[in-house]
């Protein structure tokens, strides 16, 4: 039963971070007059255009993360879950993108 908590906090904890990730994006695009289509669509349409809008490794890191955190969140079957280290990584590497971002 312990597992499945631990996981479950761990995919949880996922969501927050692209919640977290997805947030920076959209401010980001907004300060840069994104086309509002761009900003309120899916955040695909959103991390494309951020390439246009930041530095080019910046926008690379942050559609990277995006994507494992997309992965982290969502359940399937026959996977175990995100770990607390995956987490942790992501929760890092979330913070740096952002703080990029906001500059």
């Amino acid at each position: 039963m312990l597992a499945a908590t631990a996981v479950s906090r761990n995919r949880g904890a996922a969501f927050a971070l692209r919640a977290a990730l997805e947030s920076a994006v959209a401010d980001h695009l907004a300060a840069r007059n994104a086309p509002r289509a761009i900003r309120s669509g899916t955040k695909r349409a959103a991390f494309l255009w951020l390439r246009g809008c930041a530095e080019p490794e910046t926008a690379r890191r942050a559609k990277a993360v995006w994507c494992r955190l997309c992965l982290g969140c969502h359940y399937h079957q026959y996977e175990i879950g995100p770990t607390e280290d995956q987490v942790r990584a992501w929760r890092a590497e979330v913070v740096s993108v952002v703080t990029l971002l906001s500059v």
